[in-house]
């Protein structure tokens, strides 16, 4: 019972570590995207400027989180919360306009 509770623990705490991964991993795929998006013209020019100042902004969140080597709750929150907010105005941006 106690090496299943120490295993528990364990796979969390590799878990929260490779947190900060995955904010990096998915930050760099919303990059990747909007520069896709920017050049088969889906988004304008000032969208797409709007768009990686948002990623540059995200980028500092993450770095200013691992200074310390440890992911507060608060700062997951944070960096989720603006990767989402990120995802969501570029599906807007990429489909205004649009009719269907």
């Amino acid at each position: 019972m106690k090496k299943i509770i120490f295993i528990a623990a364990a796979l969390c705490l590799f878990a929260a570590g490779a947190q900060a991964q995955n904010f990096k991993k998915t930050q760099k795929q919303q990059e990747a995207g909007i520069k896709a998006a920017k050049k088969k013209g889906r988004i304008s020019e000032r969208e797409y400027q709007k768009l990686m100042e948002e990623q540059s902004t995200i980028k500092n969140t993450i770095e200013r989180a691992e200074l310390d080597g440890t992911w507060t709750p608060k700062e997951k929150n944070q960096v989720h919360d603006k990767l989402q907010r990120a995802s969501k105005r570029l599906r807007r941006y990429q489909n205004n306009g649009e009719v269907y």
